[in-house]
């Protein structure tokens, strides 16, 4: 696949990575090409760097994993995606986000042409994109959207990056209900204690 990455920060960078080593096409959308976040990343095998339009002209696939109060100016940034899936990796935590949007999903429907947008890669910390396999077992990944095709590319891209599963939740509907998800990873991981080192795995008797 094709795959435009606007945020190379470390969500951005575990999944270029992943992705690149799985004979991906990786395009990072960057706005210094002489100076950003991730330039190591250039090293992977597959993956350059361009303008955030270049990036997404050449790619048939969008991840935005950039902080979530920018979601709406980076949809608008884009420029022309029709045609094209978008996968919305942000959170809104703690209140900050996109003014007056209740997901980062709705901010990037509201402000850009294509309806192929699917939310994923949002649920767990970029320590389990670096490494998803506990015990010999990959946890899993979970999927939102209308989009049929959107999610059917997120679970290969999942797939692509080592975890075991990746469970479609719903559509639109249920964006909220993904950043929800989010909030409790967080939660557990970061003011419970937890640590970052736990996962979700569906488990079925």
């Amino acid at each position: 696949m094709k795959i435009a990455i606007i945020g190379t920060g470390n969500v951005g960078g575990a999944l270029a990575t992943k992705w690149a080593k799985a004979g991906h096409q990786i395009f990072l959308g960057v706005q210094d090409l002489t100076n950003f976040k991730g330039k190591e990343l250039l090293k992977n095998p597959n993956t350059t760097a361009h303008t955030v339009g270049e990036a997404v002209t050449k790619a048939d696939i969008i991840l935005i994993a950039t902080p979530a109060p920018a979601a709406a100016e980076v949809a608008q940034s884009l420029g022309d995606t029709t045609g094209k899936i978008i996968i919305d990796a942000m959170n809104i935590v703690m209140g900050r986000g996109p003014q007056g949007f209740k997901t980062t999903a709705a901010a990037i429907l509201a402000n850009t042409q294509t309806r192929d947008i699917v939310k994923c890669f949002n649920t767990t910390g970029f320590n389990n994109m670096i490494n998803p396999v506990y015990y010999n077992q990959a946890i899993d990944m979970f999927v939102a959207g209308d989009s049929e095709k959107g999610k059917a590319a997120a679970i290969q891209l999942a797939k692509d990056a080592g975890f075991g599963e990746c469970y479609p939740i719903g559509g639109n509907d249920k964006f909220e209900l993904m950043e929800q998800f989010a909030w409790f990873w967080i939660n557990l991981a970061m003011f419970q204690g937890q640590g970052r080192e736990i996962g979700f795995k569906l488990l079925k008797r």
